[in-house]
């Protein structure tokens, strides 16, 4: 290929050729030619059963991660509740997985798949954890991996959780590509994919999602053991959507219709993610508002062209944590449970230490996963980098914080609590950003699909439009 080949613009008009060689998956199959798209097909596109992706995820050493009862942030939830409330908090351990986090069930499935084609390799871009699944699970089915990661501002700084992230990939024996803040990333992720022929291991894929369905069943299972009925509540940390997705679907697949769906997402308002600014003036890189409500609104904003991840389809509710309080969780974690983990599920155990309170003591609330933690992602390195870049950090009403400004970690418990969301806001953003070019009225098959897609019914879809042109 010539250099003029390779431009920006040129990579960028190439890259639904280069997801589909890369895939081996023809997105237009699934196209109805207007708005709306056969989610269901795409999704069983990989043709594996349940059954099917745990004995694959079995053979790599996947899955199984124990349940854990909480029992002293449990009583410490109970005594800042009014009388009878504070429901029992389970957590769900997925840092017992290879790499390290539940990103192990998503790269399972991809690489198993990517072998089986006959693929020598797999590239992702990530922040980092799913980058080190990614990189552990292509070892063990002789494959090899390349890693694009977004890590600096154009200083050349790098937050401490992510270049931990980068290590842990390089130590698998992973190539890790580093890039700064912006449309770099992409691009060169669409670059090396097209020169390796390698597989495309997408966060976003019908692959990593169907691996993420095992962790949503497993709990239901193991909640029933244990208490005798499925969790009335199960908290995911919600970013790019496939979190709250697969599990959502693992537990409608154990048979928990009723079980309360909750996305946990820390708040960071104000800081936008591409900008060179902002980057480095957040301590969270996963699990917070930046990707949470784009991804939300927009799924298809994704490395490939149908993003697998629809969140507004699963989220019963959907709430925000400040950074403060998870890092206040996180050490109560260690000091009152002796788990030390990592932040990205520490935003959804915050979550659920305030919804405790909320619910009756014989309920029972889930925090669906753990990650491993490193000296990068410890609470000391990123409030240490905070004050680096400006940012006051103090004791005080978590209520007060302004991300980018600053950080208040709670002088007491009574102050951790949730925000609420409003979904309904959500979703017509979602239904502004669909309809947006679209120069005629949408067909009955798009209707329903919207409707689908936002969990409500064709009449909904109806008056939202109407209000919309309005």
């Amino acid at each position: 290929m010539s250099r003029a080949g390779k431009s920006y613009h040129e990579v960028m008009a190439r890259r639904n050729e280069i997801m589909k060689q890369s895939l081996g998956l023809d997105y237009s199959n699934f196209e109805s030619g207007g708005l709306a798209f056969d989610y269901e097909a795409m999704m069983s596109h990989g043709g594996y059963t349940l059954e099917e992706v745990r004995h694959i995820q079995t053979e790599t050493g996947v899955g199984n991660t124990p349940l854990l009862e909480l029992k002293n942030l449990t009583r410490a939830a109970r005594a800042l509740a009014p009388k009878g409330k504070g429901a029992r908090i389970f957590i769900k351990d997925e840092s017992c997985n290879p790499s390290g986090s539940f990103k192990d069930r998503r790269a399972s499935v991809s690489c198993h798949y990517a072998a089986k084609k006959g693929y020598k390799g797999v590239v992702s871009a990530t922040s980092g954890n799913y980058g080190a699944a990614v990189a552990s699970q292509a070892n063990m089915r002789n494959l090899r991996t390349v890693i694009v990661q977004e890590v600096f501002d154009s200083r050349g700084i790098g937050q401490p959780e992510i270049m931990e992230k980068g290590r842990k990939c390089e130590a698998y024996g992973a190539e890790v590509l580093q890039c700064t803040v912006g449309p770099e990333l992409f691009y060169s992720f669409l670059l090396v994919l097209e020169e390796t022929g390698f597989f495309n291991a997408s966060l976003y894929t019908p692959f990593s999602i169907a691996g993420i369905e095992t962790l949503g069943t497993e709990l239901v299972e193991q909640t029933r053991q244990r208490t005798g009925h499925a969790p009335d509540a199960v908290v995911i940390t919600h970013a790019g959507g496939g979190n709250v997705t697969g599990t959502a679907r693992g537990l409608l697949k154990a048979g928990a219709a009723d079980t309360l769906v909750v996305g946990a997402s820390v708040d960071l308002a104000g800081l936008h993610m591409a900008s060179d600014v902002d980057f480095n003036r957040k301590s969270f890189t996963t699990g917070h508002t930046g990707f949470g409500i784009p991804f939300a609104t927009l799924p298809d904003r994704a490395d490939v062209p149908r993003n697998a991840a629809r969140p507004l389809r699963y989220l019963d509710r959907y709430v925000t944590v400040s950074q403060g309080e998870v890092f206040c969780i996180t050490e109560a974690l260690a000091v009152l449970e002796g788990l030390e983990r990592g932040p990205a599920g520490n935003t959804s155990l915050t979550a659920a230490f305030a919804l405790a309170q909320e619910m009756e003591q014989d309920q029972i609330i889930v925090v669906q996963e753990t990650e491993y933690t490193g000296a990068g992602k410890h609470v000391t390195a990123q409030l240490t980098f905070a004050r680096e870049n400006g940012i006051e950090v103090r004791l005080g009403d978590p209520a007060e914080q302004v991300p980018g400004k600053n950080i208040i970690i709670p002088e007491h418990p009574s102050l951790i609590a949730v925000k609420d969301v409003d979904l309904e806001n959500l979703k017509r953003s979602y239904l502004r950003n669909a309809m947006k070019g679209q120069t005629t009225a949408p067909s009955e098959t798009d209707l329903a699909f919207l409707a689908a897609e936002l969990r409500t019914d064709v009449e909904t879809i109806g008056i939202w439009l109407k209000e919309t042109k309005g």
